[in-house]
């Protein structure tokens, strides 16, 4: 459950920074405002881990923090400003899906029956959450969290694939430098001079740095590190939730009876795909050989790849 826990803080800082974004950053410069969520997490994450990249880490930082950071993170933060806090986050609990899909393909890590109903009923919610009448939906803010969802899952799979042995620091802060890198001369060609920040913007950016980038990011890679993906995927369907929440609670947009009852769906969602079931399903694998005739998937081929990985792959230190 520790495991579990340090992963859940990722999609709650997320879904609260949907509001943070929504609320105090500047509507009108996206790409300063995702260089100035990155650059700083990268660089505190550099200053405690004190690694630069080696060998085919100084391309994969690159195309990651293209993926995980420049592009993922401008499509969240136009998605932020042109959707409601709640819509906005509910989009992505898409991405159980996705990310199971994508594993299957990328690391053949197949999605238990337990993974994809939950999956199934967690959509469900969002369905119930996202079908409530809401009027003057924007388009292109649902098109943006939809493409940031698709990125994401692609980016974060990537990444499951390529680190194993890596520290989860290192490589968190490898991929938030470069990203942040890639967005400020976009930033400075296209929106020209920085824009001027009021003392609740700075301290929005600094919780949008600190909390919703470099504690949830190196918090989701050691997840998705020792987790099954689609109980991180799972996992991730606090996102919605959270926003759904402050969105209500604190931007006082109503939560009716329908979206309540998505909330309910979300979260047995996560329960039934939860990494109890999952870390059962990997210990019978573990002590039973494949049928015969049957191939073994990569992640039985290679612990760290498989959801109890931790026990028998490479040390990786997770953040405190």
């Amino acid at each position: 459950m520790r495991r579990v826990a340090l992963t859940a803080v990722a999609p709650v800082a997320w879904g609260t920074n949907y509001f943070v974004t929504h609320e105090f950053l500047p509507a009108d410069s996206p790409l300063y405002g995702s260089a100035l969520r990155a650059l700083p997490a990268g660089l505190v994450l550099l200053a405690l881990c004190r690694r630069l990249p080696r060998g085919a880490w100084w391309w994969r930082s690159a195309a990651l923090g293209l993926l995980n950071v420049s592009v993922f993170f401008v499509l969240v933060y136009a998605a932020s400003q042109l959707l409601p806090t709640s819509l906005a986050s509910t989009v992505m609990a898409l991405s159980p899906l996705a990310m199971m899909l994508i594993a299957w393909a990328l690391v053949s890590e197949r999605p238990g029956v337990a993974h994809l109903a939950g999956a199934a009923i967690g959509l469900g919610g969002v369905c119930l959450m996202l079908l409530t009448g809401i009027e003057g939906v924007s388009v292109p803010g649902v098109l943006a969290s939809v493409a940031a969802m698709l990125v994401s899952s692609f980016g974060h799979i990537l990444t499951k694939r390529w680190s194993a042995g890596t520290d989860v620091l290192a490589s968190t802060a490898w991929q938030l430098t470069a990203g942040g890198l890639f967005l400020l001369p976009a930033a400075a060609v296209v929106e020209g001079s920085p824009p001027a920040l009021s003392a609740s913007a700075l301290l929005a950016f600094g919780y949008a740095a600190l909390v919703a980038t470099a504690l949830a990011f190196a918090a989701w890679f050691a997840g998705l590190r020792r987790l099954p993906s689609g109980t991180v995927g799972l996992i991730g369907l606090l996102n919605p939730v959270t926003g759904v929440l402050l969105g209500t609670v604190i931007a006082k947009e109503v939560l009716t009876a329908q979206q309540l009852c998505g909330l309910v769906l979300v979260l047995a969602g996560v329960l039934l795909g939860g990494p109890a079931r999952a870390g059962r399903r990997g210990s019978r694998r573990t002590t039973s050989q494949p049928a015969s005739g049957e191939t073994p998937t990569r992640s039985e081929k290679d612990p760290a790849l498989s959801g109890d990985g931790a026990a028998r792959g490479p040390s990786v230190r997770e953040p405190s």
